[in-house]
Order: C-alpha cells, then structure tokens, then sequence
C-alpha cells in the first residue's frame, strides 16, 4: 500500500513561500496603434545572451497582454530604487491611459513607451508565446537596449520594497510573523 500524496499547496501558501524571493521590479510597456499599455511585473528572466532575450510572465486577463499579442513587441523598464511610485501606478487597476499619467517617456524602435528616469530598457520582438496555467510566458528576443541611470535597483521582497538609504545601500523590510 502506497502513501498518499501530499497535498498541494494552497495560493495563500505558495505567495508566502514566494515572498522570500527578493527580486527586481520592472514595468512592461507596449503600443499597438494608438494604445499604450504597460503593467509592473517582477516574474522576469535573462533567457539567452545569443541571441539576446528575456520572459516575462503576465497574468492572461492583464489589458498589456492582448496589446502585446497584437503588436508583437513590448519594453521592460527596469525601475530604480526611487521609483516606487511607478510601480505602484503600474500595479494598479486603472484604465490604461491613467496609468501613464504624469510618467514621463519617450518611444522606442518599437513605439513602445520607455520609461523617464530608469535603470534601462530593452525593446523586444515576440519570439515565443507560452500560456500556463492563468498566466503567458513571453519570450522576447531584445532589438534594442537603452541603459539608463546607474542607481540601485527597486527590490520587491517579504511584500514589499526594499527601501533606500542615503549612503545608496537598501534596506529590506522587516520579517513579518
């Protein structure tokens, strides 16, 4: 007689476990037409350096994932430590336009939007598309790359931003119990 298996783990659970995860904060940006959207995300990797592309992973339902799908290009705009408030503009549930309100940006080879005041970004054409589960892997093979200020980086860890300090170090939030 086998064992049964354990039990998978609920969401509660898994965003706890994930929340140990320190990682970076970035916003993802496309245009299609006259439509700009773009949502913040930190489920983003280097994929290869030959040729040069990234993934990124968005929710199916986010409104950037059909402007995306339909213009086969997007940016990702790597925050810096001090801009918290884009992410947080980003992160929200807001008409896409609102979203860019008081952000400033220029466009990119794409048109995607880029980002004022970033660490970097890079312009992608989409070269692989992936849904999982509630969720799409983007592969984007990178056509440009914009480096941007040389600042520390906005980390996301324990559910929240890493703060900075004067002397430009960051501290982490606190443990919570």
């Amino acid at each position: 007689m086998s064992a049964a298996p354990p039990p998978a783990p609920d969401a509660a659970a898994f965003r706890g476990l994930m929340a140990r995860w320190a990682t970076g904060v970035a916003v993802v940006t496309a245009r299609d037409g006259d439509r700009d959207a773009g949502l913040t995300v930190n489920a983003l990797l280097s994929v290869s350096l030959t040729p040069p592309s990234l993934l990124v992973s968005l929710t199916q339902d986010a409104d950037t994932t059909p402007v995306i799908d339909r213009s086969r290009a997007f940016a990702v705009n790597f925050l810096a430590a001090d801009q918290r408030a884009v992410s947080e503009q980003f992160a929200r549930t807001l008409p896409p336009a609102e979203k860019f309100r008081g952000i400033g940006f220029h466009r990119g080879r794409t048109g995607a939007p880029l980002l004022e005041g970033t660490l970097g970004a890079a312009e992608c054409r989409v070269a692989g598309w992936h849904p999982q589960y509630d969720h799409v892997l983007i592969v984007g093979e990178v056509i440009a790359e914009e480096l941007g200020r040389p600042e520390a980086p906005l980390l996301y860890f324990r559910s929240g931003y890493a703060e900075p300090e004067p002397d430009g170090r960051l501290r982490l939030p606190p443990a919570r119990r």
